[in-house]
């Protein structure tokens, strides 16, 4: 039988969006006018995220807020904090990392010698190591720079390394293979990556930009299928939400409870052809099960 329960929501002024999702409420827009949005990561009352075309990272509070950190000379992609606050940020075609102190920007790490290809998504675990796509089409690697900012070749061999998230324990990576059209699992240890397995196979898009709840759902932003699917262990989509014409593009949970699912579309899948416009946006939905990470307070 299946048990996922439909809730069909009332479009908005813009686009025709179904969500087929357990306990959530209706898909609500937060924030628009920027070129390609990419690497959303909530960190303390604020999404962030980067405007991989527009050379600036964005922030938006739930009430719609907005400030925008320029970041001239730099396509910036992946974000992440380290345990201090710091925000590490991708520089894609430079493969470069830059850490944000709140005033500058400066260089930590030069992962050109490393990377077959532009740089993607991060995902920064709880002692500030950093887990970086290098997104050759075959071939792709993946690169781990420590706290002491020394970087290796952790995982190789993957069809463009796109979205990644660890586990709350920090024992497992997930890692999106947008050409392949899997999500690969990796054991985590002080060595580098092991234990190579397939966490869903078979997908129908390439996956994107991923975020982890707490029950091991894993929200895809299922790039060309014009959706966001959360898939488990085996590759059974629980939910969805199709967002009609749009590209689904990156996803991240967060806000109180850790119960907003943030959703980052955009019109087109190549950024390239998206160069000038403001077409990219995020939208918001209330789910049922919280994401993985430190909870904000609830709000009454």
């Amino acid at each position: 039988m299946n048990s996922t329960r439909w809730l069909t929501v009332a479009p908005s002024e813009r686009d025709t969006c179904c969500v087929i999702c357990k306990g959530a409420t209706s898909l609500r827009p937060l924030t628009d006018g920027f070129c390609f949005g990419e690497g959303p990561r909530w960190f303390e009352g604020m999404l962030w995220f980067s405007d991989m075309l527009g050379e600036a990272l964005h922030t938006v509070t739930l009430c719609g807020s907005t400030t925008t950190v320029p970041l001239p000379g730099h396509a910036p992609s992946g974000l992440g904090f380290r345990p201090d606050g710091t925000l590490l940020v991708v520089s894609t075609e430079a493969k470069q990392v830059l850490a944000y102190d709140g005033e500058r920007f400066t260089l930590v790490a030069d992962l050109a010698g490393l990377a077959p290809a532009p740089l993607g998504d991060m995902v920064v675990d709880a002692t500030g190591r950093a887990y970086v796509g290098s997104q050759a089409r075959e071939c792709g690697v993946v690169i781990r720079f420590d706290p002491d900012n020394f970087a290796s070749v952790v995982a190789t061999d993957l069809d463009f390394p796109n979205g990644m998230v660890l586990t709350p324990d920090g024992a497992t990576l997930i890692v999106a293979e947008s050409t392949g059209r899997r999500l690969t699992a990796f054991t985590v240890g002080d060595d580098g990556l092991s234990e190579r397995r397939v966490f869903a196979d078979g997908l129908e898009g390439p996956p994107d930009g991923l975020a982890l709840d707490v029950d091991g759902g894993v929200w895809t932003a299922m790039t060309l299928a014009h959706r966001f699917d959360r898939i488990v262990t085996g590759g059974s989509v629980t939910d969805r939400v199709d967002i009609g014409d749009r590209v689904a593009i990156a996803c991240a949970l967060g806000g109180p409870g850790n119960k907003t699912l943030f959703l980052l579309s955009s019109t087109d899948a190549h950024p390239e052809r998206l160069r000038g416009t403001k077409l990219s946006r995020v939208d918001t939905l209330t789910v049922e099960v919280a994401g993985t990470g430190a909870r904000d307070r609830e709000v009454h």
